[in-house]
C-alpha cells in the first residue's frame, strides 16, 4: 500500500509504502484515535449535560422555594385575615346577644305592665357577663361554633318578633276593646233622673218599663260619647226626639235621645268622650234631659253596668 503526501511545494510529494501488517496497525491506530474521541465526546457530553440539570434542577428548586415561600405568606395572610374577621363576626355576634337579651327584658317588663302572663320572654333583667382572662387563653371561635351561635341568634329573634307581635296584636286589641266598650257618662255635671227597669211613667203615671237612664241637666250640658264608634242615626225618632245611635262594634250601640241639637252625622266617626249633642227636652219628655241606652245585638241592656259614677 502507498500513501502519497504532499506538501506545499508543487513539485515535491512524499510516498510512503505500507505493507499489510503496517496497513492493520495503521487502521487499528486510527480506529483507536476515534474510538477515543468519540468517548470523549461521549464523557464530555455526558458531565456537560449533568451540570446542566444540576444547574437546571438548583434553578427550579429555587424557584420553587420562593414560589412556595409566597404561597406561605400569603396564606398566613388570608388566615390572619380570616381570625381577624371571625373575631369581627364573634364580636357583632356578641353584641346581638346582648340586643336579644335586652329585647327580653323591656319584652318582659311590657309583658308585666300589660299584665299578659300568657307570653314569656324569659329573664326580666340583662344578665351581667364578663372577667378578666389572659391573653393566651383567648381563642378565634371556628366557623362551625359561628354558624352554630349565628343559627340560634336567628332562632331567638324570629321567637321575639313572634311574641312582639302577638303582643302588639293583644294591645291594639285592648287598646281598641277599651275605646269601643261603653264605659262613663253621657253628660258631665248632670244628675240621674230615672233608673232603668220598671217606673211610673211620668207622662201617663201608669207603669212602665224604662229601657234606659236619665241624666238631667241644664239646657246645652255638652253630651258626650261613651266609647268610639260610627254614627248610624242622627235625626228625629219618634218618642226620643232628636236621637244619636252609635255603633262601637262587637254587637253594641249607645243611644242619647231628647236632645236639643246633634252635632254629628251619619256616618261619622266619634271618640271616646267626644261632644255629640246638647242637651234638651224635643221628643216626649218633661223636661231637660238625656236618655241614654245601652244595646247589644238590637237586645236593651242595663246601663248601670256601663256608666261611671265618678
Amino acid at each position: 500500500m502507498n500513501i502519497l503526501i504532499f506538501t506545499k511545494s508543487k513539485h515535491k510529494q512524499l510516498s510512503v509504502y505500507l505493507g499489510p501488517v503496517r496497513v492493520v496497525l495503521f487502521f487499528m491506530i486510527v480506529s483507536g484515535l476515534g474510538a477515543g474521541l468519540f468517548l470523549a465526546g461521549i464523557n464530555y457530553a455526558g458531565h456537560s449535560s449533568a451540570d446542566l440539570l444540576t444547574q437546571a434542577r438548583t434553578q427550579t428548586n429555587a424557584l420553587w422555594q420562593t414560589e412556595l415561600n409566597g404561597q406561605k405568606v400569603t396564606l398566613d395572610e388570608v388566615r390572619m385575615q380570616t381570625e381577624k374577621s371571625l373575631d369581627a363576626m364573634a364580636s357583632r355576634l356578641s353584641l346581638l346577644q346582648g340586643h336579644v337579651m335586652r329585647i327580653d327584658a323591656l319584652g318582659a317588663r311590657l309583658a308585666d305592665m300589660a299584665e299578659l302572663d300568657d307570653i314569656e320572654f324569659g329573664i326580666l333583667n340583662t344578665p351581667g357577663m364578663g372577667g378578666p382572662v389572659s391573653e393566651p387563653e383567648l381563642q378565634t371561635m371556628i366557623v362551625g361554633d359561628l354558624s352554630k351561635a349565628l343559627d340560634t341568634i336567628e332562632k331567638t329573634l324570629s321567637d321575639r318578633q313572634e311574641k312582639l307581635a302577638a303582643m302588639e296584636s293583644m294591645l291594639i286589641d285592648r287598646a281598641l276593646q277599651e275605646r269601643t266598650w261603653p264605659e262613663g257618662r253621657p253628660a258631665m255635671g248632670g244628675w240621674m233622673s230615672s233608673l232603668y227597669g220598671y217606673r211610673s211613667d211620668p207622662m201617663s203615671g201608669k207603669k212602665e218599663f224604662h229601657q234606659g237612664v236619665d241624666f238631667a241637666g241644664k239646657p246645652e250640658t255638652p253630651i258626650t260619647a261613651v266609647a268610639a264608634g260610627i254614627v248610624i242615626w242622627s235625626g228625629i225618632r219618634y218618642g226620643y226626639g232628636d236621637l244619636v245611635e252609635i255603633s262601637h262594634g262587637n254587637g253594641y250601640t249607645t243611644r242619647y235621645a231628647h236632645n236639643k241639637k246633634n252635632l254629628v252625622s251619619v256616618g261619622e266617626k266619634v271618640e271616646k268622650g267626644e261632644i255629640i249633642a246638647l242637651m234638651g227636652a224635643s221628643g216626649r219628655s218633661t223636661g231637660t234631659h238625656v236618655h241614654f241606652e245601652v244595646l247589644r245585638h238590637g237586645k236593651h241592656l242595663n246601663p248601670n253596668k256601663y256608666l261611671s259614677l265618678k
